[in-house]
């Protein structure tokens, strides 16, 4: 009985160290992730200083600000303000009449109020050191306007790129990237159910089907870089004619970019997550209970049948949770796209799947290498707008999932 209380000790002892140790690893874990939307906010929101050419206010007109002035009015500015040649040059681009009025209030912002960031401050700083940087601003750039700013606005998602911070935004990477996703997933998810069908319901345990099975394991742990190079090889260059859209007479296309489109990035990435959604799909298939196909033959269904109407119904929110992880992985790849081609520098949106592209990520790279501080508090916003991105996407697979798992 004595040996029996010990043994019983030792082992609530045991199981007493590895709760602390499961709870410790989830503390630590959403620690790490509280650290690192703080880090992102941090950059993404604080004071700035901003000097003027010319003072909004000194434009106000009988006391109605820049802001809420009439088209009219606004064009007046521009005429008054910028060269002859500049403002002939402006109209002939695009006629007055035929530009909205935020369009043409962009205009005098760039081009007659011409604001110019000085300097940058986190929000830790700006909520702490509030009073050190009033009396800096002060004393190093007494012409500056301090404001306290969201590097996340409306304009900031619906600008394209530019060369300076301030009038730069996402508008065009927003778009390449759902372009490209939405071609990866119409891509890599009927291939990878097709595959994991086969292997589950359809193929026999032999040596060259254990071989494929081996394989797919390890593509599964294959780096992204090299998924880059293969997409390279085969889309980029092999099937040139057919992913620069030559083949369909799209070559005159001014954003057609040489096989370094958008499809062929889309499918690059499918071949990244095609082995992640061949190996969760046959997980899900895999739980399906035997005595379901079993009964299913029992009443004289046929294998497809078996497969149609009752494997793949009980294997969906499965199958959708592994397609939720591989998506997560594809939407955040910088290394493939840039292999591929994606643009750097682009400011037209996409048009096509055979356009010249870019996608947040390679976005949010080439701003955080930028040495001006403004380029890593839009590089924060667009992180910022890329998990908005990736959570909506993620919430979308997961109702689907809810909802077939309720109808089981």
């Amino acid at each position: 009985m004595t040996e029996f209380k010990s043994n019983l000790d030792a082992r609530h002892r045991t199981g007493r160290i590895w709760h602390f140790i499961f709870r410790a690893s989830t503390v630590t874990g959403v620690a790490m992730l509280i650290v690192l939307l703080l880090n992102i906010a941090n950059s993404a929101f604080g004071y700035v200083a901003i000097e003027y050419e010319i003072i909004p206010d000194d434009l106000a007109i009988n006391g109605i600000s820049i802001e809420q002035l009439h088209q009219v009015d606004l064009v007046r500015i521009l005429e008054e303000h910028v060269s002859a040649g500049l403002f002939r040059r402006l109209e002939s681009e695009l006629p007055w009449e035929a530009r909205s009025r935020d369009e043409i209030y962009a205009l005098v912002v760039e081009r007659v109020v011409n604001p110019q960031v000085v300097q940058t401050w986190t929000l830790g700083e700006s909520l702490f050191n509030r009073a050190e940087i009033q009396s800096k601003v002060a004393a190093k750039y007494p012409n500056a306007a301090l404001e306290f700013r969201s590097w996340l606005t409306g304009s900031f998602l619906t600008a394209p790129q530019s060369p300076e911070a301030d009038r730069a935004g996402v508008r065009t990477a927003i778009l390449g990237s759902l372009w490209t996703i939405v071609i990866t997933i119409s891509f890599a998810f009927p291939l990878g159910v097709g595959a994991a069908i086969y292997l589950e319901e359809y193929s026999r345990d032999n040596a060259i089907n254990r071989l494929i099975q081996t394989n797919i394991n390890n593509l599964a742990g294959v780096p992204s870089i090299i998924y880059g190079m293969l997409g390279l090889a085969i889309f980029v260059r092999a099937m040139e004619p057919f992913t620069s859209g030559a083949l369909f007479g799209l070559v005159e296309n001014a954003s057609t970019a040489n096989g370094r489109t958008i499809i062929s990035a889309g499918m690059t990435l499918g071949l990244l997550i095609l082995p992640l959604i061949i190996i969760n799909t046959q997980e899900a298939i895999k739980a399906v209970p035997n005595s379901l196909r079993q009964a299913s033959y029992g009443m004289g269904a046929t294998r497809w049948q078996t497969v149609w109407y009752h494997i793949l119904p009980n294997a969906i929110p499965g199958i959708l949770t592994g397609t939720i992880l591989a998506i997560s992985r594809a939407i955040g790849e910088t290394a493939p796209l840039v292999v591929v081609g994606a643009s750097t520098f682009i400011t037209f949106d996409p048009d096509g799947p055979f356009s010249k592209f870019t996608t947040l990520p390679n976005q949010i790279y080439q701003w955080t290498v930028r040495p001006q501080t403004e380029f890593r508090n839009i590089a924060a916003a667009a992180i910022l707008v890329l998990l908005a991105m990736l959570l909506s996407m993620n919430a979308v697979a997961v109702l689907l999932r809810n909802r077939y798992s309720r109808r089981l």
